[in-house]
């Protein structure tokens, strides 16, 4: 990234899901008072077991968790 700044706090929410025998954790991310339409979604990002691996393997890098 050429530039990286700070953001503001926005609230998150996650759910726990299991479809087909697939457990899926997705986390959305809702618009702050000052959007246009505050509390609407505005992103979500689902994770299958295999990507929330890759995740928990980057986080561990990063920030030394053991």
């Amino acid at each position: 990234m050429q530039r990286m700044q700070l953001h503001e706090a926005a609230e998150a929410r996650y759910f726990e899901q299991e479809l087909d025998g697939r457990k899926l954790l997705q986390i959305s991310t809702f618009g702050r008072p000052t959007r246009d339409i505050p509390g609407k979604v505005s992103q979500t990002i689902q994770l299958n077991e295999e990507s929330a691996e890759q995740l928990f393997k980057i986080l561990k890098q990063h920030f030394g968790f053991s």
